[in-house]
């Protein structure tokens, strides 16, 4: 058959979850051929449209698509796979690509919330599942946090009016139009420090301008302590939680984060540079990620140094362990307002939701083994997000804040 009805058929057998390994190879093939690419795209389009009507969709969203496709790895239809950083008497399961692919796809072309329902019936009794869970849905977090001033008492930021909200010392502190709250010193005077906390709830983030410039991405269920004014011979702040820096450079007074957490203490050292902390406390380790300049980090007198790319997980064994390769996307996609999953696993993935959320998570008979991959936006309600994740078969229930997880 001429090229283009091949494309159609492979391309379908794709979509259909039934093509073969061979298969899945010569798609890869024809689609490193642009023009053929270009029919893909439209194919895939037409698709989406028969199901349901579309917006516009952008080059960008579709590049998105074509790196799910090139980069799948193991034939259509595997469902098992054996995690390298796992024993092989545990194999792990991953969502079949071309179910992955269709959540994708939702996403990047237009967040067609519905489609796999349509496209993948689900049982009876589980569609009824599923509008009882529409009962007790929950919308997504949001910029919401308390300031806590030297002084003990406690500004409500999500309710307070924009502008200025006090003054500390020589120092205004002001609640921004786009949420952000703002430090300025007003002249260069010696004062006394003062400590202020700014602390979210779970199913609250906000964005903190420091009295240097500096500025902090607080996540869900997070705090920060700071001074109103860096004087001296260092900035010091010390956090929970997870917080993502980009620290105005200033040779002359390095940048200092302590962090506590259950597997230990740590301190990441600056002078200017964009890096993201991890430490909850129902995390196995405090993990802190550089994007752009260096860091050192320094628990219980050993000190290790970062480079961009890379990873330092401050484990339960007391050691900093040094990631090579870190995935940065996925460590600040909440900073950019997305689930980011890449072979993460159900535990990790409820723990995000649960912040996220602010909901109860339960497991109800064994802990599903599903792998997951793909981004969801976090501005989805909560059941949007768990029609996709649904595609793995692991199904949720959603009873006011509690959330049960079956097989």
């Amino acid at each position: 058959m001429p090229q283009q009805e091949r494309l159609y058929y492979l391309f379908d057998k794709y979509i259909a979850d039934t093509a073969s390994a061979d298969e899945l190879n010569e798609l890869k093939v024809l689609l490193n051929d642009q023009s053929y690419e270009v029919i893909a795209r439209d194919r895939l389009v037409n698709l989406l449209r028969q199901t349901e009507p579309l917006p516009g969709h952008s080059e960008s969203r579709w590049q998105a698509i074509l790196h799910e496709i090139r980069a799948e790895a193991e034939p259509i239809g595997t469902e098992a796979n054996i995690s390298q950083n796992e024993p092989s008497a545990k194999p792990s399961r991953r969502i079949p690509m071309a179910r992955r692919w269709w959540a994708v796809a939702a996403v990047f072309l237009g967040g067609v919330t519905a489609l796999w329902l349509l496209l993948r019936p689900a049982p009876a009794k589980q569609v009824v599942a599923d509008r009882q869970s529409l009962q007790h849905d929950r919308a997504p977090g949001g910029n919401v946090a308390k300031l806590i001033l030297s002084d003990g008492s406690t500004i409500t930021l999500d309710s307070a009016q924009n502008g200025i909200l006090t003054q500390q010392g020589n120092t205004n502190i002001t609640k921004l139009n786009d949420g952000r709250l703002v430090y300025k010193t007003l002249d260069e005077k010696p004062v006394a420090a003062l400590l202020n906390t700014l602390s979210t709830p779970r199913g609250g983030q906000y964005r903190l301008v420091l009295p240097d410039g500096s500025e902090v991405w607080l996540n869900a269920s997070s705090s920060i302590t700071y001074p109103t004014a860096f004087t001296g011979g260092e900035r010091k702040v010390s956090i929970s939680g997870e917080a993502y820096f980009e620290i105005r450079s200033n040779a002359s007074m390095p940048f200092r984060v302590f962090v506590h957490a259950p597997t230990g203490e740590q301190t990441v050292e600056v002078l200017g540079t964009h890096f993201d902390v991890k430490a909850y406390n129902d995390e196995t380790s405090v993990t802190t990620t550089l994007l752009e300049g260096s860091v050192r980090l320094t628990s219980k007198g050993a000190a290790t140094l970062l480079q961009p790319g890379q990873q330092g997980q401050l484990r339960t064994d007391g050691l900093i362990h040094l990631e090579p390769h870190a995935d940065t996307e996925a460590a600040i996609a909440w900073k950019n307002g997305l689930f980011h999953f890449e072979q993460t696993d159900i535990r990790d993935v409820m723990r995000q939701i649960a912040r996220w959320y602010d909901v109860e998570i339960v497991f109800e008979g064994k802990v599903p083994e599903e792998r997951f991959d793909g981004e969801i936006p976090r501005n989805s309600n909560l059941t949007e997000v768990f029609k996709i994740l649904q595609l793995s078969n692991v199904h949720f229930k959603v009873e006011d804040r509690k959330v049960t997880v079956t097989p």
